[in-house]
């Protein structure tokens, strides 16, 4: 089977599938501390971004949807990843059935209202493609990533604790408004 990962263009940014030549920029957003702080908090290690890196590219062949690129206009290499994926993190029936949604910018991507635009692009077109609900996982003091949930509609479903860390769950039923 396979299925084409539509290519999103907003006012700055065009969400995009990842491609082999992408791999070296995903491993070193990855290791970053910047970036694994709220997420993990350890950076990951080569090995472990190859695993996600090829987890990225199989969503799309057997859901229907993954996680984009994200790629700041006039610069070419990426400056993050959003979209959707299956984690099965063992978190219960109201959050492991459903697509969650994640999203990862470069540190000095931040800041710039980069990561809302491309959040909300990735659900729009969920919204109008794949449809129904989504949830995310975001720990409590990652305020900026919090803003954007609220943004295109996430609300709390529960606290948990994942990997030994506090966690927010969120929920969106769909489309805000």
């Amino acid at each position: 089977m396979s299925r084409n990962i539509p290519t999103i263009n907003t006012r700055r940014l065009t969400l995009r599938a990842m491609r082999a030549e992408d791999f070296g920029r995903f491993a070193e957003i990855w290791a970053m501390p910047e970036v694994v702080t709220h997420i993990s908090g350890k950076p990951r290690p080569k090995s472990q971004s190859w695993d996600a890196f090829l987890r990225n590219a199989g969503h799309w062949q057997i859901t229907g949807f993954g996680q984009w690129a994200i790629e700041v206009h006039r610069q070419h290499q990426m400056a993050g990843q959003t979209g959707f994926f299956f984690g099965s993190r063992g978190l219960g029936d109201d959050f492991d059935p459903f697509p969650e949604a994640g999203w990862v910018l470069e540190p000095g991507s931040q800041g710039q209202g980069l990561g809302l635009e491309a959040v909300q692009a990735a659900h729009d077109w969920f919204d109008r493609v794949i449809a129904g609900r989504t949830v995310c996982m975001i720990t409590p003091d990652n305020s900026g990533s919090l803003r954007i949930a609220r943004e295109v509609g996430y609300v709390p479903l529960r606290e948990a604790e994942f990997g030994g860390d506090a966690v927010q769950l969120l929920t969106r039923k769909g489309p805000v408004g």
